[in-house]
C-alpha cells in the first residue's frame, strides 16, 4: 500500500469550503464512538465533534476519529478554547478540520490559525510520529499539512460583530461561523436568537464574508431557521445533534404509549 492510502489529504472538505459548496452537517455530543459511527452512515457533508460543550477529550475523541474513517462526513472539531496546547494536540491526533470558538479579533483569529500551522507561518508543536501522520509513514507530511488544515472561527460576541472585517481578512481563516445562543445571549437576548437585533448581527457577519470571498455558517436545528439561513447564501449549516435526534426519537416513542 502506497504511503498516500494512509493519508487524508489533500483535505476535500477544506477545499468544498473554499468553493462555496452547501455543506450541510450536524454536531456529536454524546461522545460515544458507536453514535458517532452512525451518524457516519447518514450521508452529512460533516460531523462536528464537540470539545466546548460535551464530554470530550483527545483520549474519545480518537475512537470517535477511527468510527469515521469508512464515513462520507468529514470531522470537524470544536476545541475548548482558542489554545495552541489543546490545538497542537487536536491536530497530533488526527483532526484536520477546526471551529474555534469565541474569536472577538483579528489577533484571535491569527493566534487560532497560527497554532495549527508549523513554522515558520506558524506555531505548532513539531512531533515525527503521531496518528495525524501515521506515526511517521507519511514522509511529507510536514511540507503539505499547513496547507491542509481548515480554520473556521466561531462568532459569537458583540465585540466580535464589531471586528469582523478585520477578521474576515486574516489569511488562513476559511470561514465564519455563528453561533447563535452566544450571539443573542451578548445582545441581551438569552434564548432568543430570532430577535431583531440578533438577526440584524448575523446579516453583518454574512454580509463581511461575503464581501471578502469567504464562506459562512451557522447552527440551526430547526429546518425553517436552516432553510432561511441557505436561502440567504449561507453554505455550512450545522442542522441537528445526535443529543438532540435522540432525545426527540426517545420521546416520541415514550409518548406513544402513555
Amino acid at each position: 500500500m502506497s504511503e498516500t492510502a494512509y493519508c487524508a489529504l489533500p483535505n476535500r472538505f477544506r477545499q468544498d469550503l473554499a468553493a462555496g459548496k452547501r455543506l450541510i452537517g450536524c454536531w456529536c455530543s454524546l461522545g460515544s464512538p458507536i453514535t458517532t459511527e452512525i451518524m457516519g452512515l447518514a450521508g452529512f457533508d460533516w460531523l462536528l465533534l464537540d470539545g466546548e460543550h460535551a464530554p470530550n477529550d483527545v483520549l474519545s475523541f480518537i475512537p470517535q476519529l477511527m468510527a469515521l474513517k469508512d464515513s462520507v462526513s468529514a470531522p470537524v472539531v470544536r476545541p475548548p478554547w482558542n489554545d495552541p496546547v489543546v490545538i497542537k494536540r487536536l491536530l497530533d491526533i488526527g483532526f484536520y478540520n477546526f471551529l474555534v470558538p469565541f474569536v472577538e479579533s483579528a489577533e484571535d483569529a491569527q493566534r487560532a490559525v497560527a497554532s495549527t500551522r508549523y513554522p515558520p507561518q506558524g506555531m505548532r508543536g513539531v512531533s515525527v510520529g503521531h496518528r495525524s501522520n501515521r506515526y511517521g509513514a507519511v514522509k511529507d507530511y510536514m511540507q503539505v499539512i499547513n496547507d491542509n488544515i481548515a480554520v473556521i472561527v466561531q462568532i459569537e460576541s458583540r465585540k466580535a460583530v464589531e471586528a469582523i472585517d478585520e477578521i474576515c481578512a486574516v489569511d488562513g481563516v476559511d470561514c465564519l461561523f455563528v453561533g447563535p445562543s452566544d450571539l443573542a445571549a451578548a445582545y441581551g437576548q438569552l434564548g432568543n436568537a430570532a430577535h431583531p437585533e440578533v438577526q440584524d448581527a448575523m446579516q453583518r457577519v454574512f454580509a463581511a464574508a461575503k464581501a471578502h470571498g469567504k464562506p459562512a455558517g451557522i447552527l440551526a436545528p430547526a429546518e425553517a431557521d436552516a432553510r432561511r439561513y441557505l436561502e440567504m447564501g449561507v453554505t455550512f449549516v450545522a442542522v441537528g445533534s445526535d443529543l438532540g435526534l435522540f432525545r426527540g426519537a426517545s420521546l416520541t416513542l415514550c409518548n406513544k404509549y402513555k
